[in-house]
């Protein structure tokens, strides 16, 4: 991949972004994937949608992740065209692999469920 050198504000707005447990979480599951529901996040988190909308407004805003609505219903994925996206790429390879947390909800059918 492709280093990328990024101004130092973007990168101190970048990494205080994800130095929140839950958005962390949440860019790690994107990026084991191709796109999650707002639910599906609801569900793994037990939160409410509410607060889910509040993580995810933010790192949109910061183009981390872009959505795509579909119905009523709105998906997210990881930017990988973001200029921070190395920067994400390389502090994602220290955190945790979170495929068990999308594993569970496919047991539990709950998985694209509210498509």
């Amino acid at each position: 991949m492709d280093k990328k050198e990024i101004k130092m504000e973007k990168a101190v707005s970048i990494l205080k972004l994800l130095g929140d447990k839950t958005r962390l979480t949440i860019v790690a599951l994107l990026s084991q994937t191709n796109e999650c529901c707002v639910c599906e996040f609801v569900d793994l988190f037990n939160m409410t949608q509410p607060a889910i909308s509040q993580h995810l407004r933010k790192l949109r805003e910061a183009g981390i992740v872009t959505e795509k609505k579909k119905g009523q219903w709105v998906f997210y994925s990881l930017n990988k065209n973001q200029e921070a996206y190395a920067l994400i790429h390389s502090l994602l390879e220290h955190v945790p692999n979170q495929k068990e947390k999308l594993n569970e909800l496919e047991v539990k059918g709950s998985r694209m469920s509210c498509c």
